[in-house]
């Protein structure tokens, strides 16, 4: 029977990123990874504004349609209220 083992170190290093040692290359990989956050960003900007302005659109639309009125619930009781003070009521002996 034959035991294999997995050296995981070189698995790791796989998966490792590793910066060039060219400070060249570095500097455009840097201002490349600027770039593509500065794209996602202002797009992510501008479909937030397009989903908002969409939403209010479709507030506006709809408000303007012709709601229909439903009959009373008979379980319903409409009255009027008066918040009445303490020292209105009755003493209680």
């Amino acid at each position: 029977m034959n035991i294999r083992y997995v050296q995981f170190a070189k698995l790791r290093n796989l998966f490792e990123p590793r910066k060039p040692r060219n400070p060249l290359v570095r500097i455009a990989l840097g201002l490349l990874g600027i770039a593509i956050l500065a794209v996602l960003v202002v797009g992510g900007v501008f479909i937030g504004a397009a989903m908002i302005l969409g939403g209010i659109t479709w507030k506006l639309l709809a408000s303007r349609k012709a709601r229909s009125v439903r009959k009373a619930d008979p379980t319903v009781v409409d009255a009027e209220y008066h918040v009445v003070r303490k020292a209105a009521l009755p003493q209680a002996r």
